[in-house]
């Protein structure tokens, strides 16, 4: 199956050959059912500890939202740390900010080794739509004090030379954080698990599941894969091969659109090679690529897969609304996928029986956390490590079928109403 037509998929070039299918049987120490980031991340970490490894993904490496997001990387987590520290506590929810900060430097020790030609970017800015002067300096002394990680305030005129717009006041910048091209990098990482010996198949989705005996089974359509561990880490696209895992998470689509060219129009928006997001539930993310040529610009989520081109025009409208200046800045692409989303907010990590374990559900996050919840299982599955423990307050809760997914487009909805009130009070 080929890449969906994104940004991405452009930069790819001719290395893009398909990986061929799992044909027979195979004999492994680790299986990896999914070939997204969190799992070619599992993969790699044992591949290096000598570990015999192979990667089952149904259609192509990052071929899901592993390579279709913003391509933002930072620290934190989709849930909101007050969230954290209520369900885990406070020691607890600071060891879990942590493995966040090391989730991206992970990636970045990856992308410095393996990917430079992901042409990484310095700075990530977190723009705020309302008066938000104190609370955005007590956030900035706060990571200084707990997590010695530095953030930088600027005052709302400091982000008006960056960010030629009406909406936004203060914001924090983020100069460790980065942005890159996520596909690029998730190939970097596929080609080194096969240069240090492990085996990557695509196009071999896994039809059928044996957990019970000493020796785990994956089959897929013309071959199987027999194992002492294996992980599932199919994120959005995971099926029914685990009830458990595919009643826990809720697949939920969000939309990116590339703007087409033109340099000056966009120089009169946006002064700045650092990515843009904001703190909003239903917040934008956006950056500039080609050189300032144009805008990768990402937002809007649903509980279903709407057509892509209806969403361009929302988001459109929505980049409109912040830069007006930008109305005659065409879309020329719009792409969206699928993630996964626990009713929690945090990623599934964890270990289901001897042998079996789920790396999964990283929507809203992704880039830093599926590095480092891929760690964190290889380091269990070495027995170098129990810290995937931490993430047992946020088990495998029901996701309510389709009263979850009404509830989760209905919680999106009061988001919005709510970022809505809060400008509406700094306006």
């Amino acid at each position: 199956m080929s890449y969906i037509e994104t940004y991405y998929r452009r930069a790819l070039g001719p290395d893009a050959v398909q990986r061929p299918a799992l044909e027979g049987a195979v004999k492994v120490d680790v299986c990896v059912v999914g070939g997204g980031l969190a799992g070619l991340t599992a993969a790699l970490e044992l591949a290096r500890k000598g570990r015999k490894v192979c990667v089952l993904e149904a259609n192509r490496v990052a071929w899901g939202a592993s390579g279709r997001n913003g391509g933002f990387v930072s620290p934190g987590w989709a849930a909101r740390y007050k969230n954290i520290q209520r369900m885990a506590g406070m020691d607890q929810a600071k060891e879990l900010h942590r493995l966040s900060i090391e989730g991206a430097d992970v990636v970045r020790q990856n992308v410095q080794a393996l990917a430079a030609e992901a042409k990484p970017t310095p700075g990530i800015l977190g723009a705020v739509r309302y008066e938000a002067t104190d609370g955005l300096k007590a956030h900035r002394d706060w990571l200084q004090k707990e997590f010695n990680y530095n953030v930088e305030f600027k005052s709302r005129d400091e982000v008006q030379q960056l960010l030629v717009s009406p909406r936004y006041y203060q914001a924090l910048l983020d100069p460790n954080a980065f942005h890159f091209n996520p596909l690029i990098y998730a190939r970097a990482l596929a080609a080194e698990i096969e240069r240090l010996g492990g085996h990557i198949y695509e196009g071999s989705a896994v039809v059928a599941i044996g957990l019970g005996g000493t020796s785990k089974i994956a089959k897929t359509a013309h071959g199987s894969v027999a194992a002492e561990h294996i992980v599932i880490a199919s994120g959005g696209y995971t099926g029914n091969l685990v009830p458990q895992l595919k009643h826990s998470y809720l697949p939920i689509a969000t939309y990116v659109m590339l703007t087409k060219p033109n340099r000056d129009l966009i120089a009169s928006a946006i002064r700045t090679e650092a990515a843009i997001g904001d703190d909003r539930r239903a917040g934008d993310y956006y950056r500039l690529v080609d050189g300032g040529e144009r805008i990768l610009w990402g937002g809007k989520i649903t509980t279903k897969t709407t057509e892509p081109r209806l969403l361009g025009r929302l988001l459109h409208k929505t980049m409109v609304s912040t830069y007006p200046q930008l109305k005659d800045l065409d879309v020329e692409i719009v792409w969206s996928g699928l993630m996964s989303y626990a009713r929690h907010m945090m990623p599934q990590i964890g270990r289901l029986q001897p042998g079996v374990w789920y790396c999964t559900a990283f929507g809203g996050h992704g880039l830093n956390t599926t590095a480092i919840g891929g760690r964190v299982i290889a380091e269990a599955i070495l027995g170098e490590s129990d810290r995937y423990k931490l993430f047992a307050p946020f088990g495998l809760a029901w996701n309510g079928w389709i009263a979850g997914r009404a509830a989760a487009q209905l919680t999106y909805w009061a988001y919005q109403a709510a970022d809505l009130f809060r400008e509406r009070k700094s306006a």
